[in-house]
Formats: C-alpha cells, sequence, structure tokens
C-alpha cells in the first residue's frame, strides 16, 4: 500500500509549488517584456541614428561623391558603435562602416531596403553573410526636394543585445533563486503553524483510539481549530460516559449470566452461536471462544436441542418444550426460547434459556420409586399376616400344631413391619436432624466405633462361618457422633455377612486419606452389576428383591447409612464387580 504524505509536507509541497509556478510565471513575462522592451530601445535607437544619417548623407548622395561619402559614414560609424550603410534608390551601396563598398552586393532587394524606398521606415532582423552574423537593421528612405533618392540603414548585432539580455537574465534568476528559498522557508514555517495543531488532534484522535478517553487536546489559538479541539474534548467526555454506561450495564449482565444456574444460549438470525453463559458452556462442555459464531448444529451436537431453536425461529415469539442431554448421567432439561427483535419487526435472534430439572426429575422418580416400593414393602407381611389370621378365623384356632405355626409366621411378619417402620422413622429423624439443626458432633475416636461394630457383628458372622478381620489405623479422631457412626458401619457390615457365602472374609478397614478418614467395609460377596451401584443408595431399592426379602433386610440400611455420612460433612462410595464383591466406604473429614 502506498504510504500517504503527513499534511505538513502537502501544505508545504502545494504552496511552494504555487510560489515557484508563479515566480516561473513572473520571470516569463519579465523576460518577454524585458525582451519586448529591449528590441523597441534598440529599434528606436537605430531609427534615431539612420535618421541622423540620412540627414548627414543627404547632401553627398546627392553630389555623387562616394568616395568622401564612404569615408564619412566609417567615420561616424565608428564613432557610434553602429554599422551604417547608405543605398542608392538603384540598390548600389555606395557607403558602409563595416564592409568595403566595392565587395558589396546590390541591396534593392533587402527587405528593409524596400521598405525603406517606399517612403516606409524597414525594421528587419537576419544573418549577414557580410559580417557573419546576425543583425538588426532599421532603413530610413533619404529624401531630396520630395524624392527619394536613397536610403540610410543602420544596424547592430543581435548578440549584443544577447549579451545585455543574458547579463539581466542572470540578475532576475538569483534574485527569483533567493525570492524562491526566502518563499520556501516562509512557506515551510507557515506549514508547521498549520499543521501544529493538526498533529495535536491527530495525537489527541489516536489516544481516544486507543481507548484513553480521559486525555484532553490543549486548545489552540486558531478559532477554527480551538472549535475543533473543543468538540473533540467534548466528543471524548461524552463517549467515556456512554462506555462506562454500556460497561457496567455489560458487566451486571455478565455477572448475572454467569451466576444463573440456567444455561443461556444466545443466536442470531442466522442461527450461530453469538453469547454463551458460564453454566451452558459446562452444561454442553465446549469451548465459548472456539464456538462463538459457528451454527448450532457445529457448536452443540444436540438434535433435539437444533429442532428447538427452530422451533422458536419460526414461531410467533416464544416457544417451550424439554431437552435431553445424553450422558453419564442424562441430563433433562426445560428450555425456553424468545424471539429477539429489532427495529421493523426485523427477527435479530433468538434467546434460549435451559433449566436443568436433572435432580427434580430424579426426585420425581425416587418419590415414585419410594411410594411404589414402601406400599409393596408394607403390603407383603400385611398380607400375609391378613391370610393368616382368616385362616386361624376360618378353623386354624382348634388345630393347635397349626395355630402355633401361623402365630409364629405373623409375629415374624409384625417383626418385619416393626424394622420397616423403625427404619424410616430412623431415617427421618436423621434427615430432620440434618436440614434444621445438625445433628451433634463431637471429637471422638472412630478406632472405636469400628471395634464396636466389630464385636457386635462377631456373633453373626461365625454363625455364617465368615472370617471377620478389622484393620485400623491408630489415632483416628474426628467430629462424629458415635452412636449414628455406628448405626452406619453396622450396616454396612451386617450387609456384607448377610451376602457373602459360608466360608469368605469381611474386612473392616479404616485409615486417614489426605484430609479424610475412611472407613471400608470389604467383602467377597455376590457383587453388584453397574447399572444398580447409581440406584442402591435410594430408599427400599433392591438390586434381587426377592433375594433380599428372603435375607430379612428392609431396604433401608444404605440409605440410612447414606444419610448418616452426609450428617458427618462427608460421603458414602460403592466399588463392586460381579461375583468378586464389594467395597463400601464412608468418608469424613478428619479433625
Amino acid at each position: 500500500m502506498r504510504r500517504k504524505k503527513k499534511l505538513l509536507w502537502q501544505l508545504y509541497w502545494s504552496y511552494l509549488l504555487i510560489t515557484l509556478l508563479s515566480l516561473v510565471a513572473m520571470g516569463l513575462y519579465a523576460t518577454s517584456a524585458l525582451e519586448d522592451f529591449a528590441a523597441h530601445e534598440t529599434t528606436d535607437e537605430l531609427k534615431s541614428q539612420a535618421v541622423l544619417a540620412s540627414e548627414t548623407v543627404r547632401g553627398l548622395l546627392s553630389g555623387d561623391r562616394p568616395a568622401e561619402l564612404d569615408t564619412l559614414v566609417k567615420k561616424v560609424g565608428a564613432e557610434i558603435a553602429t554599422r551604417i550603410t547608405v543605398v542608392l534608390a538603384s540598390g548600389r551601396v555606395v557607403g558602409d562602416s563595416a564592409e568595403e563598398i566595392s565587395r558589396m552586393d546590390n541591396h534593392s532587394a533587402r527587405p528593409e531596403v524596400r521598405e525603406a524606398l517606399k517612403g516606409r521606415t524597414g525594421i528587419s532582423e537576419r544573418y549577414s553573410f557580410t559580417l557573419n552574423k546576425r543583425l538588426m537593421y532599421v532603413a530610413v528612405p533619404v529624401r531630396e526636394n520630395g524624392t527619394i533618392v536613397g536610403v540610410a540603414r543602420t544596424a547592430k548585432p543581435v548578440a549584443d543585445l544577447d549579451r545585455a539580455l543574458g547579463s539581466v537574465y542572470v540578475q532576475l534568476g538569483l534574485q527569483g533563486f533567493i525570492v524562491a528559498l526566502l518563499a520556501g522557508a516562509l512557506i515551510l514555517y507557515v506549514s508547521h503553524r498549520i499543521n501544529r495543531p493538526m498533529a495535536q488532534l491527530h495525537a489527541a484522535s489516536m489516544k481516544f483510539a486507543e481507548g484513553d478517553l480521559n486525555f484532553r487536546v490543549d486548545i489552540p489559538h486558531g478559532q477554527d481549530f480551538a472549535d475543533l479541539a473543543d468538540a473533540m474534548n467534548n466528543m471524548a467526555a461524552q463517549l467515556q460516559d456512554r462506555i462506562d454506561a454500556v460497561t457496567r450495564q455489560k458487566n451486571e449482565l455478565e455477572a448475572v449470566l454467569s451466576g444463573m444456574a440456567e444455561a443461556v444460549l444466545v443466536f442470531d438470525s442466522q442461527e450461530r452461536l453469538a453469547r454463551i453463559n458460564l453454566a451452558a458452556e459446562r452444561l454442553f462442555q465446549i469451548d465459548p471462544d472456539r464456538m462463538k459464531g459457528r451454527s448450532v448444529q457445529e457448536a452443540i451436537r444436540n438434535t433435539e436441542l437444533h429442532r428447538f431453536v427452530r422451533k422458536t425461529f419460526e414461531g410467533p415469539g416464544s416457544a417451550e418444550g424439554d431437552i435431553t442431554v445424553m450422558g453419564n448421567p442424562d441430563r433433562f432439561l426445560q428450555a425456553h426460547g424468545t424471539i429477539l427483535w429489532e427495529g421493523d419487526h426485523q427477527k435479530k435472534g433468538v434467546i434460549v434459556v435451559l433449566n436443568d430439572v436433572t435432580r427434580l426429575k430424579n426426585l420425581e422418580r425416587i418419590r415414585r420409586d419410594f411410594v411404589s416400593n414402601v406400599s409393596h414393602e408394607l403390603k407383603t407381611p400385611i398380607t400375609s399376616i391378613k391370610g393368616y389370621l382368616e385362616t386361624l378365623k376360618d378353623g386354624a384356632l382348634d388345630d393347635p400344631e397349626d395355630a402355633h405355626r401361623f402365630l409364629d409366621i405373623i409375629i415374624k411378619h409384625t417383626d418385619r413391619l416393626s424394622a420397616i417402620i423403625e427404619d424410616l422413622l430412623s431415617l427421618s429423624r436423621i434427615e430432620q436432624a440434618s436440614e434444621k439443626t445438625g445433628i451433634t458432633l463431637v471429637s471422638g475416636s472412630v478406632n472405636d466405633v469400628v471395634e464396636a461394630v466389630a464385636k457386635s457383628c462377631e456373633i453373626r458372622a461365625e454363625e455364617k462361618e465368615i472370617g471377620l478381620s478389622v484393620k485400623c489405623a491408630k489415632g483416628l479422631i474426628a467430629a462424629i457422633n458415635p452412636t449414628l457412626l455406628e448405626q452406619a458401619v453396622m450396616n454396612l457390615v451386617d450387609n456384607a455377612v448377610k451376602y457373602s457365602e459360608q466360608g469368605k472374609a469381611v474386612e473392616i478397614e479404616a485409615q486417614r486419606v489426605g484430609t479424610e478418614i475412611a472407613i471400608r467395609v470389604i467383602d467377597q460377596g455376590c457383587g453388584i452389576s453397574k447399572e444398580h451401584l447409581s440406584r442402591i443408595f435410594e430408599r427400599f431399592y433392591r438390586v434381587d428383591k426377592a433375594r433380599s426379602r428372603n435375607k430379612g433386610g428392609t431396604g433401608l440400611g444404605l440409605a440410612i447409612a447414606k444419610h448418616i455420612a452426609e450428617a458427618h460433612r462427608g460421603r458414602i462410595e460403592v466399588e463392586s464387580s460381579l461375583g468378586v464383591g464389594s467395597v463400601f466406604s464412608i468418608l469424613i473429614p478428619a479433625r
């Protein structure tokens, strides 16, 4: 790209060019006028000399004394430094101050001589072969009694005039050069004076372009530049105020969008991603810098979202729908789309707000499953109790052996109902205490809790010939509720013993892991398949319902253990493989 010139040099060279052209024009005009003036002066001088010569030679010309005439002409020509030629009416030269007349041709054909013979002043400029130089000739008629008897002609070399003019030209050129230098210096000074405020305004505009709107332009002396500088200062102040306002609004908007739990996406009229908040970035796991400006199909791989955006664009103003994001686990979203309008009712884009209702969906599912499971858990023993009571009423009381057997079954189912209700009440108490004031935690020994659980479960383990071992690091202290923590660990150990085959081993392990204490219960039981691992801590959730009921469980043990771990500001985890066994871990903060 061609580099542009600065205003200083544009002004300087423009003004200098105008000045030089003016000087040249004046020089040409002065030269032409000088040449014309010199030519007229020379012509007038030669004419005067010719007239004088004609008066001098008139008597000699009519007396037919050529020798005396020639001598006189040479004398006068030498005195006035001018060539004088006297020619008869016939054209014969009878006197010449610069040449022998005997060698001169007839001059009747000379243009100036012809004019003079006609009674007019003849003027001519041509090359003289006699003198081998260019001459200017002026001829006047010589009259005797009113009759033209000859011509008196004067001549001077043009070179003399050229030399005189050349000297003048040199002086003019020198003076012009001096004037040009002075003019150039003056123009440079004036251009600099004009350019200085322009340079200041340019520097100020660059400052403004760089974002420094607090910079202010010094007010120049000139009225025009002063008005411009004042306008630029006012413009900068107004821009700063507006930018500050826009920045505040932008920061507020960014804070709102970043703080929103809902995912927000903005698409332009071409369905290209224009804006996205932090929640949406995390939800769809995309890089906003890389995906901005791309179509919705490129930016987000979700067909349901693509259809929803298209539906919103084609709709009258807003749309609602449900979107599922596949993953592990799946995410369920409630979508609300609104068209962004521009002037003249033009659709500028679409804003989509996605509310994550996965937790609500899961809670709804858990609620349905809980109602279904608790109904089933309570219905089974109640149905059995009712059936055996009706059997007793129908006559089984008369058979003591059957009556005792039926009553034992009724008592067993009643105990099961009591255990279920007791576990539900226990779970409810733990939840209420955690939500309201929190359970009471004291600094206690985790080792003591683990040892107490081992002793409590030892007899049952021995009944199944299961080896129960404890591996516990020394000095494990944490903020705990000993009773509740013992219940949680006991539930895990009870399940491990319950679901382990005869002759297997169960290990209770406690150790510090970083800032936490991990209590692990390791068994070699049947294990749990992966699809059940995410739900086994739900109330009444059973991997194998028939087998679980036969084992005598209520289906609430793991849910109680989970809530106790969370009440201790910890968590519960599970690792399991089918046919290998399971590892349940309670992790709580160490003291």
